[in-house]
């Protein structure tokens, strides 16, 4: 089997006759305004029984809005052209907005009960099991409008902010290039900087900032229209600054977060370390922007589908047959989607949909070693969300920061495998120098675009609008910063920012890279160390989900992301890989001599 058949199955949400589709859709606005009336203004008062009774309701209708956004969100990324995918898309979001209306009583409530009534609820069995639902959502009420306010926001998100969002993503997946005589995706020409050919990758790279230049206005300006709604929210609310809530939603404080940014800035100077080492391998005299992500020869560089399948197989199996049961599941049972497609989006993700079905894998998989452990990477969040969906929707899913947990954690394992198994110094410096690029591109580099957000959002909210040319300057400091003097950063570059979506789709997200690669390479480094007894510890920690805070999973590991040395583990991780990169380097140069 190739990629190209690989196609998922997303029957297991819905029958592709829609009649259970249709019938969740014309049916969940009642049902939502059904529970509001049996317990609005009820919490304060209601017993054990009450509350078991309420919450069974409440996750019920969680449980079909989740079903049925992902339904549409998975079909229109693999045909985000086709209009009538899209306008069933706009149609979920636009019912379930209204249906979520007539739960906000919840948060609210919740949020709001008095000091006795939450003392008794306690006791009960329930707020044992979902302590940490009602403890967040305690938390974020501290930062809640009066009830009309939050049913006015919520009834305007469709048609603000979302609206650009969904509009940046339809033209992006849209866009074509014509390159060498083909036509290719935004996705099919990025991969293209990855190609061993020099002036393939300049001549790509050309033609992508080209294809950006085109829509760089359009971006500029929805960017300006999140950053402003962003900072609008953040006033209303309350929130200090603006990653404030994102590092609520992920349940880690503001000091954790600058601890780790402060902690990866501080060694900038491990990527000028590799770009120095690269920079020698290739032999030139100066490296640029398209050559950041040339690859180093080694013994294999393009692995079939069926390859990579059982490459990473044999890693989860290796590591933990109840891990390479499930990633089985992935294969055999359809839930990944393979192929490169015009009209589908860019990247790969892991979609944890409702917890009573299962996840699925979006990658475009062109077989390079990267998308192999890309394949790896997605199936460890695969994994994590499957064993997870014990604890229901309200807790099923994880903070961002720990989520990346299983998935570099698989990255890992299949890395090592396939390193064990690669006997010549050639083939082991080219795997370490891909996986140097990886661990950099996710710590470093993500922290450099955190650095890019923190400039863009503080100049929305103290300068007003930014100018193509203020996104151009904030983007190119935050990457000379990174990159120092060991990478030539072209002037075309500067418009880079606009193609990166985690911008626009969720303010502050990426930082969570960096803090769940460092977290994992900790992690990992207790495995290797130790491995008596890791396994079960590790396999509690991702079946627990969203149901203790970042700090309690990990403390069975003895590791303390509250303490700012922490970061420096996972630092001194890659720097060890760095130093068996430069070893094998000379090695390689002795064989040649």
């Amino acid at each position: 089997m190739t990629e190209q058949n690989v196609i998922w199955d997303l029957t297991d949400l819905y029958p592709s006759d829609l009649i259970k589709f249709n019938a969740d859709l014309n049916g969940i606005v009642d049902r939502c305004m059904t529970l509001q009336s049996n317990w609005k203004g009820k919490l304060e008062t209601i017993n054990e029984a009450q509350w078991s009774q309420l919450m069974r309701e409440f996750e019920s209708v969680v449980e079909v809005l989740t079903r049925l956004g992902s339904y549409v969100q998975l079909s229109w990324t693999v045909n985000s052209t086709d209009y009538e995918i899209g306008r069933r898309m706009q149609n979920v979001r636009e019912i379930s907005a209204m249906a979520s209306q007539y739960l906000m009583f919840m948060s609210l409530e919740v949020g709001g009960l008095s000091e006795p009534a939450m003392n008794t609820l306690k006791t009960t069995d329930l707020y044992r099991a979902k302590s940490q639902w009602f403890d967040s959502v305690r938390e974020a009420h501290k930062f809640s409008l009066n009830e009309q306010a939050e049913y006015v926001m919520a009834t305007k998100q469709l048609t603000a902010r979302s609206a650009w969002v969904r509009m940046s993503d339809q033209t992006s997946a849209a866009q074509l290039f014509e390159f060498r005589g083909e036509t290719l995706t935004s996705s099919e020409l990025i991969k293209q900087q990855q190609n061993s050919d020099r002036e393939i990758r300049k001549e790509a790279a050309k033609v992508f900032t080209r294809g950006l230049v085109l829509g760089v206005q359009q971006q500029a300006f929805v960017f300006n229209t999140v950053l402003a709604d962003h900072a609008a929210n953040d006033r209303l609310r309350g929130y200090t600054n603006w990653v404030a809530s994102r590092n609520q939603s992920n349940h880690v404080s503001d000091e954790a977060v600058q601890a780790l940014v402060d902690a990866v800035v501080g060694r900038y100077d491990v990527v000028t370390r590799f770009y120095e080492l690269k920079k020698r391998l290739l032999g030139y005299d100066t490296l640029y922007t398209y050559d950041r992500s040339a690859p180093i020869s080694g013994d294999k560089e393009q692995f079939t589908w069926e390859e990579s399948k059982q490459l990473v197989l044999d890693s989860y199996n290796g590591f933990d047959t109840r891990m390479g049961t499930i990633v089985s599941r992935f294969f055999d049972d359809n839930w990944i989607h393979a192929p490169v497609a015009k009209g589908k989006n860019s990247g790969a993700y892991s979609a944890g949909t409702s917890s009573d079905v299962h996840p699925y894998i979006f990658l475009n998989f062109a077989g390079s070693a990267r998308d192999v452990r890309t394949l790896a990477h997605e199936l460890g969040h695969g994994v994590h969300q499957f064993l997870s969906r014990q604890h229901g929707p309200l807790l099923s899913h994880t903070p961002l920061t720990v989520a990346e947990t299983a998935s570099v954690f698989g990255e890992m394992i299949t890395f090592n495998n396939i390193f064990t198994a690669t006997t010549s110094v050639k083939g082991q410096l080219a795997l370490v120098m891909q996986k140097l690029d990886d661990m950099l591109a996710t710590v470093y580099r993500q922290i450099s675009f955190n650095r890019f957000e923190d400039a863009i959002h503080t100049h929305r909210r103290t300068k007003g609008e930014l100018s193509i040319e203020h996104f151009n300057e904030h983007w190119m400091k935050s990457q000379r910063d990174l990159y120092g003097t060991s990478v030539e950063l072209s002037d075309d570059y500067s418009t880079w920012w606009s193609y990166i979506s985690h911008f626009i789709h969720t303010p502050g997200y990426v930082y969570a890279y960096a803090f769940g690669e460092l977290l994992v390479l900790a992690l990992y480094d207790v495995y290797k160390q130790d491995p008596d007894g890791f396994k079960e510890k590790y396999i509690t920690l991702l079946s627990s989900g969203g149901s203790k805070k970042p700090e309690d999973l990990l403390a069975p590991f003895g590791l303390d992301i509250l303490d700012p040395n922490f970061w420096h583990i996972g630092i001194s991780v890659i720097e060890r890989y760095l130093d068996k990169a430069e070893e094998l380097a000379d090695l390689l140069v002795a064989e040649t001599a």
